[in-house]
């Protein structure tokens, strides 16, 4: 089955850090964009974080900026997302998605089944 799966997420307090994981199956990330998506109660789902296929170009929200950094390693077939600084509106459901290039979430091919952020103040 093609699909992917994050892991790393979980509570923290304001002010702390967590790396998600997302890792293939059945297929290699080497080829694809991997986009990071979060969606809260109540709200759209939002990209976070872009990066192309060879790891050279990476896009960042507004809010995700100077505080997240996406990254990814081929060789290993994995893709993190470092989380520093959180804070309680980055609580939400992280996503992890591969597509053809970056892009808003209709453009992905694969998507996991995401993990749970929650940032207490």
């Amino acid at each position: 089955q093609v699909q992917l799966v994050e892991s790393g997420g979980g509570a923290v307090q304001a002010g702390g850090s967590l790396r998600l994981s997302c890792v293939p199956s059945g297929f290699t990330l080497n080829y694809y964009a991997i986009a990071w998506f979060r969606q809260a109660p109540g709200k759209e789902r939002e990209v976070v974080s872009c990066i192309m296929d060879s790891g050279g170009v990476t896009y960042y929200s507004n809010s995700a900026k100077g505080r997240f950094t996406i990254s990814r390693d081929n060789a290993k077939n994995v893709a993190f997302l470092q989380m520093n600084s959180l804070k309680p509106e980055d609580t939400a459901r992280y996503y992890c998605a591969a597509g053809t290039m970056c892009g808003g979430p209709d453009g992905m091919d694969y998507w996991g089944k995401g993990t749970l952020v929650t940032v207490s103040s």
